[in-house]
């Protein structure tokens, strides 16, 4: 499967997309966090979780597909993982999108 075919799989579940302009702007829909910062290190996957009201599995498995695209970059702190936006990669998967169709 090439990348484009796989940034279009991430992006074709309305939870997915409702995550990535989550994460666009992390203060306005989120509450800030014991453990990370929002901007600096992202928004804790139970918060994620919990405003999309489904179970961490579910939000594992719109992660992975996320993170496979290149979309969102993780990162663990105390056991918590932790999402924020790839804004570089985002631009790119746009580019690239572009060019193919």
């Amino acid at each position: 499967m090439n990348q484009t075919t796989i940034t279009l799989k991430a992006l074709n579940n309305d939870n997915r997309l409702q995550i990535l302009q989550w994460l666009k702007n992390p203060t306005s829909h989120f509450l800030p966090q014991v453990d990370g910062d929002l901007v600096k290190d992202g928004v804790c996957s139970g918060a994620i979780a919990d405003k999309l009201k489904i179970s961490g599995p579910a939000l594992s498995v719109h992660m992975r597909l996320l993170s496979d695209a290149g979309l969102v970059r993780s990162t663990k702190i105390k056991g918590w993982v932790f999402y924020q936006r790839d804004e570089w990669a985002i631009k790119k998967a746009l580019s690239d999108l572009s060019q193919t169709i």
